[in-house]
């Protein structure tokens, strides 16, 4: 009898429990997509995170320059200016010259006589320039001093290496005025000659005469000169080439001891000292 009765609530029964298992079913289903939506959000955040990082190793940013770096690019401005030309202090250019000419005696121990000069070195700006310059005279002996000896003739030969700066007093016009000298080593030698026969041979042979040294004496010293001189620009576009014509004299003193005696048995010859001659050239530069 009481079985009926029981029927009604076991389906009451097993209604509210399907109702809360799903329930609880739909609260479970919920907190697993919050959970995973969270998860994905931050694996989404950690992905980009980690994204940005690889970025950031991968492209460094570019240094800030240094003020170290911009006193270099302002000095290295200052030293080599308007199209990368240097204008420093030891900025410097290589100068050649070469020139020939008469010379003018001064003192009494050397007559009239030719003498050639080259010379290189360095300009260091447009005013200045240092050359080292080798210079060879070749006079005649005055007529006392070869009868002194006894000889027929003679000769004196001085070669000299001396430094001798360069002053140009106008650089930039294409006529220039410019002021030179300096001094160094000077060697003299005093030769006599008289003439002697010798045989020459050819296709034939025959005897002649040649001006043989007979006696020499000789001296080493140091010695000056100084002078002036004018010269014209030549070649480039508009007459501003390196390459410039000159004119000079200068004033040479020697300094050579007097001398007073027999030149390999020759007569007995007094010399005085210092020889002193104004040699005239004419020549190129660059």
């Amino acid at each position: 009898m009481s079985f009926p009765l029981r029927m009604p609530r076991m389906r009451c029964a097993c209604v509210v429990v399907t109702a809360a298992l799903l329930v609880a079913a739909g609260v479970a289903q919920a907190q697993s997509d919050t959970s995973n939506n969270t998860s994905s959000s931050a694996s989404y955040s950690s992905s980009q995170s980690g994204l940005t990082q690889v970025a950031e190793l991968a492209l460094p940013e570019a240094p800030a320059p240094s003020a170290s770096a911009s006193s270099a690019g302002g000095s290295g401005a200052g030293q080599y200016g308007n199209g990368g030309e240097k204008h420093g202090v030891l900025h410097h250019s290589w100068a050649f010259e070469a020139s020939g000419g008469f010379n003018a005696p001064i003192s009494s121990s050397v007559t009239y006589g030719g003498q050639f000069t080259v010379g290189a070195g360095l300009k260091f700006n447009k005013y200045l320039s240092s050359l080292i310059e080798y210079q060879f005279v070749d006079d005649k002996l005055p007529g006392y001093l070869i009868a002194e000896a006894g000889a027929n003739g003679g000769y004196a030969h001085i070669w000299s290496l001396t430094i001798d700066p360069v002053i140009d007093l106008m650089p930039k016009a294409s006529n220039d005025v410019y002021i030179t000298g300096g001094g160094g080593f000077y060697r003299k030698v005093t030769s006599f000659t008289d003439p002697e026969e010798t045989e020459y041979c050819d296709y034939f042979c025959e005897v002649g005469t040649v001006n043989a040294v007979v006696g020499h004496f000789s001296s080493n010293q140091g010695g000056i000169n100084f002078g002036a001189g004018f010269q014209h620009r030549v070649g480039g576009m508009s007459g501003d080439g390196n390459m410039k014509l000159f004119a000079e004299a200068r004033y040479v003193d020697v300094f050579t001891p007097a001398v007073t005696g027999s030149a390999n048995g020759l007569g007995v010859t007094s010399v005085a000292a210092n020889t002193r001659i104004i040699p005239v050239s004419v020549g190129v530069r660059f």
